[in-house]
């Protein structure tokens, strides 16, 4: 058996806000025989959805629900995995499954200290790869986006050209020295923590430089002059370096690149690939990924696994052990530059490991892909029963006999009263055919807001600035 940990990261490096929906992804990983340690009761009708998928029984897996702490349902309290009432209910799981000596993995989405403090308690540390360095913070470590930048250095992995900065001085003096030296006429901020490209913000001189497809959720329009550069970090740098806590990442904006990632396994005996894919920004929204990775020429899935490689020897060298993705950036030349590493279970784990592989089988004949999408903002999914409902209207429901259409990957709960749904679903599909028909269909019943809508929401200028963290 083993013991899966629905967490998500540590409320110490990042706060969070409700991840019931995210954190449920864990039942895609589920076996026979495990016990899954959520921060809520599992959503009834996703939990029958996803284990009639994968072929799992009910029966066979033990849910137990972590004490709620500063986050009441909605997150997982690291505390609580120490809890002492916890840990007996863990500890009565184990005993009628035959001991905790049955345990042969603790899993956890977030590589947290806690996680090593409850693994030890159980007495079952050498369960957990990567124990003593996850013990002593090392999640943080290798999730760092400054650290990548030197590891990535050190490492000879290709990256932009930018600089970590560690104080508001040298963030104006990289910012102005790399708008002068880019060409593109735009640089990159990013906070050190932070995913999606929701941390990150695109700083340009000219309101019109298309921006659609990268990977900063912000957007911000530099008044003209050094000047200009010296307000906007006078009233960024507490938002980018988490109120000082954090360096700051500057990098060169690379327009026209395409965004893909090398997923990797570091163990004790060494790292292996597991897959590669595409990532797809809209309205600087990450929209959606595709698995396994096609249309890419010999040279760049050389360059792509090659440094993904580099990293994950890195990253194993220094004492981290699990999942990592190296996320890139394909250039328009077609070089391969790395922009970092996500040292945790990444969203595309399940996608492909679980929904791929196990689900759709994706390498038997016929071939299949899979794409997942993030419901847009421009629609409006009351619940997942809806949902559900429209898939089966529109014959869109996943057939595991032709392997393709629409597998939920996690419930629908809204985030607010009244508010719409938001939450991932996969696509299977034929190759020759593709999936923009399928989302189309979807988004004729969904869409309520024009497009435009969002988009206009998310460009800000110097003059009147609107941001969230």
């Amino acid at each position: 058996m083993r013991i899966l940990v629905g967490n998500h990261i540590d409320p110490s490096i990042r706060e969070r806000g409700d991840m019931r929906a995210w954190t449920q992804r864990l039942l895609w990983f589920a076996r026979p025989g495990d016990l899954l340690v959520l921060c809520c009761e599992p959503d009834g009708a996703f939990l029958d959805y996803a284990l009639a998928h994968t072929g799992v029984e009910h029966s066979d897996l033990t849910v137990l629900v972590a004490p709620a702490g500063a986050w009441g349902d909605k997150l997982l309290d690291p505390a609580s995995l120490t809890d002492p009432v916890f840990l007996q209910a863990v500890r009565a799981a184990l005993d009628r499954a035959g001991g905790a000596a049955g345990v042969r993995e603790v899993f956890a989405l977030w590589p947290s200290a806690s996680v090593a403090r409850f693994a030890a308690a159980l007495g079952i540390t050498d369960r957990f790869p990567g124990a003593a360095f996850f013990a002593q913070g090392g999640g943080e470590i290798g999730n760092n986006k400054a650290n990548f930048r030197a590891l990535a250095a050190a490492a000879g992995v290709p990256i932009l050209p930018g600089r970590v900065c560690r104080s508001r001085q040298e963030a104006i003096e990289a910012t102005g020295q790399l708008l002068e030296s880019s060409g593109s006429g735009a640089v990159v901020v990013k906070q050190a923590h932070n995913g999606a490209g929701v941390g990150n913000q695109l700083l340009v001189r000219d309101p019109q430089l298309a921006v659609d497809h990268v990977g900063a959720r912000h957007l911000h329009h530099l008044a003209p002059g050094q000047s200009g550069i010296a307000a906007y970090w006078e009233q960024r740098w507490a938002w980018a370096s988490g109120d000082g806590r954090w360096p700051v990442v500057i990098e060169a904006f690379a327009p026209g690149a395409d965004a893909v990632y090398s997923e990797h396994y570091a163990a004790d005996s060494g790292t292996w690939p597991t897959e590669m894919g595409r990532l797809f920004y809209v309205g600087r929204r990450l929209s959606h990924q595709v698995v396994p990775l096609d249309e890419v020429s010999d040279p760049v899935r050389a360059a792509l696994l090659d440094g993904g490689t580099r990293l994950a020897e890195t990253y194993r060298t220094f004492g981290y052990r699990g999942h990592l993705s190296a996320d890139a950036l394909v250039l328009p030349g077609q070089s391969v530059v790395f922009t970092e590493v996500n040292a945790q279970v990444s969203g595309s784990l399940h996608i492909y490991q679980q929904v791929a592989r196990r689900v759709v089988d994706v390498a038997a004949a016929p071939r299949r892909k899979v794409v997942e999408y993030h419901v847009p903002p421009t629609w409006s999914v009351p619940d997942f029963a809806t949902f559900l409902a429209v898939l089966d209207e529109t014959g869109l429901a996943y057939d595991p006999h032709t392997r393709t259409g629409v597998i939920v990957s996690m419930p629908a709960i809204p985030l607010a009263p009244q508010a719409p749904a938001q939450f991932v679903f996969c696509i299977a599909y034929a190759p020759a055919t593709g999936y923009d028909d399928a989302f189309a269909r979807l988004g004729e019943r969904f869409q309520t807001l024009p497009a435009t809508a969002v988009d206009a929401s998310e460009h800000v200028g110097h003059a009147a600035v609107s941001f969230s963290s």
